[in-house]
């Protein structure tokens, strides 16, 4: 796909009720330009697949659409299979619907866990909290540090796109000297979504939560993907008046990777991980 057919994608997202975020897609071009297929019936597209290639060992599979007067025909498949070809030799990651779940075990992919959105309100902003700062000030390669440790692979290039796209807040919060997490929340096609929201612990986390709830306007709606294997993180969204709405399975073609998962409290993105 040309980065100008990835806004056709987001478009189609944006139709399946996946409520992309308005500038999601130069954040997502840069993580892998050549990470992205469409798929042409006599030169109209009707499909598209994400296989975004991460470092030199990870992968993800992800915006997995036809259009609806498309499907049921095979075109999906063939979607498919161009993309986990071209992520071969890889640990290949998704977030699928549950419901698909049998189907990707088919494709032998084993169930890590699931992810869980939960959707609220912003809050009025209270006192400023002294140790979170704008994530602009703190040295991108810090920042890339910490996040090497809640991700399977080098995604660099699309973490610094991500943390400056237009309408995009992120925070960091500074112990002494050292980050201790950092989240960000950005406008969608309706309302806010988190993400990634890391952190050091449960603590953290809710501070660096409702900062960035606060940051936007009150009362706008506003959604968290939470990983459901992580118990402080559901709690934390339940504790802010969040509600669940829906589910993701997270699966990978072999073995989840050994992450902290006590540390990741909100998904960057179902579409990318």
């Amino acid at each position: 796909m040309s980065r100008t057919e990835l806004d056709l994608g987001i478009d189609w997202a944006a139709a399946e009720g996946w409520n992309p975020g308005l500038h999601d897609a130069d954040a997502f071009h840069a993580a892998d330009p050549q990470g992205y297929f469409v798929g042409l019936l006599d030169d109209e597209p009707i499909g598209m697949i994400a296989a975004v290639r991460y470092g030199e060992g990870f992968g993800f599979i992800g915006f997995y659409i036809v259009r609806p007067d498309w499907r049921g025909r095979g075109h999906g498949l063939a979607l498919w299979r161009a993309g986990m070809q071209s992520l071969s030799g890889r640990l290949v990651g998704l977030d699928g619907v549950v419901a698909q779940q049998a189907n990707y075990q088919r494709s032998g992919f084993e169930l890590a866990y699931n992810n869980i959105r939960h959707q609220g309100a912003a809050m009025a902003a209270g006192s400023p909290d002294p140790q979170i700062v704008p994530i602009s000030q703190i040295p991108v390669e810090q920042v890339v540090r910490y996040d090497a440790a809640l991700f399977p692979d080098d995604r660099r290039s699309f973490l610094t796109a991500w943390l400056s796209l237009p309408g995009s807040i992120g925070l960091a919060l500074i112990q002494g000297e050292r980050l201790a997490g950092y989240g960000a929340i950005r406008p969608c096609r309706q309302g806010f979504k988190v993400g990634p929201l890391l952190a050091d612990d449960a603590g953290v986390a809710e501070r660096l939560l409702r900062a960035l709830l606060a940051a936007v306007p009150s009362g706008a709606l506003v959604q968290f993907d939470t990983p459901a294997i992580n118990a402080k993180a559901i709690a934390l969204a339940r504790s802010l008046g969040m509600s669940p709405v829906f589910e993701t399975a997270r699966m990978y073609t072999g073995a989840a990777p050994p992450l902290p998962l006590e540390r990741l409290f909100g998904v960057t993105s179902f579409e990318l991980g």
